[in-house]
């Protein structure tokens, strides 16, 4: 039965539901959602251009560019095909093979972003709780170790999740209501009736949202503390700045996260859910360039240096043509 049923799901896929209910805004929601695609890529292009000219790369401009370029492959594996979605007629096939695939690079992308955090945070608590010992502890060997580190546990933990995932029997319509393989959705459809089937997404969610979140909590309670024992005002609103951009793209994240798939699955609502994976696979990745290019000063001054080299270089252009004869 079980076999019969996933070569049924490889042969028939699946058909994505999209924004059917709400085919009188297509026009308008492909604008949305291609203005909001345009400026996430020409923010997270910016930092990474910017930290690539740097001459020197502290610990946080490495993990900034790494959080940047998570972001913008992350949009790359939704929001196109919800852009074509939009031009196409109303439900619109994707093959199995498709569906799984960009449910493991999306997984795969959310995990990596979670550890990366959990690695900010730690750079973070070195940088205030053990100052003296930053440039030993903080070095370019050891931080490059924890970037690759980051993504190879988001890859490992999303490929057994996909392949759990996609082991199930799915008995009912192959019609997805969502505008991607989104995990929800997919077990919606599975026929099990047992919770052995949310079993995968509970373990994955155990390692990937509830121990970084907790370990960012505990690395928090000991930057309070530090900065608490700092006499100088200036000094502690100094410290609590840094750490300020960061706190607040962890919140965003793990909360948005948490909410979405941390739940049992008769607590599923497509349109709900729909509404809020809008906001967390196209408004978080626009959001945290501009929290980080607001608050962080190494990357204000990076993005600082790269936009006056591009000034300064036609200027340079013109007058060095105006002095030839």
């Amino acid at each position: 039965m079980d076999r019969s049923n996933r070569t049924s799901n490889a042969a028939v896929g699946f058909v994505l539901l999209g924004f059917s209910d709400l085919h009188h805004l297509r026009g308008l929601l492909f604008f949305v959602f291609f203005t909001v695609l345009l400026a996430t890529l020409a923010g997270n292009l910016l930092i990474l251009l910017a930290v690539a000219t740097e001459h020197t790369r502290p610990p946080m401009l490495l993990f900034l560019c790494q959080l940047s370029a998570i972001e913008l492959c992350y949009t790359l594996v939704i929001v196109p095909r919800t852009l074509a979605d939009l031009v196409t007629p109303v439900g619109n096939p994707i093959s199995f093979v498709g569906c799984a695939t960009q449910m493991y690079f999306f997984a795969a992308l959310g995990g990596a972003e979670c550890f990366l955090l959990l690695a900010m945070s730690y750079d973070r608590y070195v940088a205030i709780c053990r100052p003296l010992h930053y440039a030993v502890m903080m070095s370019q060997e050891f931080c490059l170790h924890l970037a690759v580190i980051c993504c190879l546990g988001g890859f490992a933990v999303s490929l057994g999740l996909t392949v759990a995932v996609f082991r199930l029997p799915f008995c009912r319509s192959h019609r997805i209501n969502h505008f991607f393989c989104d995990i929800p959705a997919l077990l919606h459809l599975a026929c099990t009736k047992s919770y052995t089937s949310e079993l995968p997404l509970l373990a994955a969610c155990i390692i990937v949202l509830l121990l970084p979140f907790v370990l960012i909590l505990v690395s928090y309670s000991y930057i309070t503390a530090a900065v608490l024992r700092i006499r100088d005002s200036a000094g502690r609103g100094k410290a609590f700045s840094t750490c300020a951009s960061h706190l607040a793209v962890a919140l965003l994240h793990y909360g948005c996260a948490s909410f979405m798939y941390v739940r049992p699955k008769s607590s599923y609502s497509p349109k709900r859910d729909k509404m809020l994976s809008l906001f967390y696979t196209n408004i978080t990745p626009l959001l945290y360039p501009l929290i980080y290019s607001l608050r962080n000063k190494e990357i204000k001054g990076a993005v600082r240096k790269l936009l006056q080299k591009k000034v300064a270089r036609p200027n340079w252009d013109i007058l060095k043509c105006r002095s030839q004869p």
